[in-house]
């Protein structure tokens, strides 16, 4: 009984990764469920248009992403791909930013005071990132 709950709940997690829906699930309860997280990929075209529209500069929304504008520079040149979190956060937002669903103030009062120094990400970054 129980290796067939687990089974069934593997399938659907499965399921719901497979069809790009965020969970909050952990890595090790991924490999527990036997869900497998596929391959992620960001074209350079979407990188540039998460940044067009947010009209951000390179440099503003290399510091939202606590990176390095060159890192940001090489990502639209195609020269390297996004990792770890900052990976995952490009590509889960990918989405919610290009259809504007993300809270438009919140995204505002973060990108001002990017720019004025004043480096909080207003729960856009989770602080473990």
């Amino acid at each position: 009984m129980r290796d067939s709950i687990k089974k069934a709940i593997g399938k659907t997690v499965q399921d719901l990764v497979n069809s790009g829906k965020k969970t909050s699930f952990t890595e090790k309860e991924f490999n527990t469920l036997g869900v497998t997280i596929p391959d992620i990929q960001l074209t350079t075209s979407q990188i540039k248009g998460i940044i067009e529209n947010l009209h951000l500069s390179q440099t503003v929304f290399a510091k939202l992403l606590n990176v390095s504008p060159s890192a940001i520079r090489q990502w639209e040149q195609g020269k390297r791909q996004p990792t770890g979190s900052t990976q995952v956060l490009l590509y889960n937002e990918t989405a919610y930013l290009s259809e504007s669903k993300i809270n438009k103030n919140r995204l505002n009062k973060a990108v001002e005071d990017i720019k004025i120094g004043k480096y909080e990400t207003h729960g856009l970054i989770s602080e473990n990132d």
